[in-house]
């Protein structure tokens, strides 16, 4: 069974804590979850597994180099013609396993 708590801080200029962060907290897990496994894969790729819009994971993909947020690497690849591939390294901390 998975231990899942989060307290991260989103920032923005529309952001609204009690709007935003139970949609946004949710759509990191998803997003993660999907990643963890360090496949790398395209925004339209992730977009289509987890059924957020590109933009979103492309926010969610930086979210997760943050501190706060795990300080997790994310590798990018260029594949060409402006197309990228991501894959998610876990930095060995202990934010992989509240997810």
């Amino acid at each position: 069974m998975e231990a899942i708590y989060m307290t991260h801080q989103f920032d923005g200029a529309d952001y609204q804590p009690l709007r935003d962060d139970p949609r946004l907290n949710t759509q990191y897990k998803r997003i993660f979850r999907l990643m963890r496994d360090g496949v790398a894969r395209t925004l339209s790729e992730i977009a289509k597994d987890t059924g957020d819009p590109e933009a979103s994971v492309s926010a969610q993909l930086r979210h997760m180099r943050k501190e706060r947020f795990g300080w997790h690497f994310v590798k990018r690849e260029y594949l060409g013609n402006g197309l990228y591939s991501y894959a998610l390294i876990l930095n060995g901390g202990e934010q992989q396993a509240l997810l």
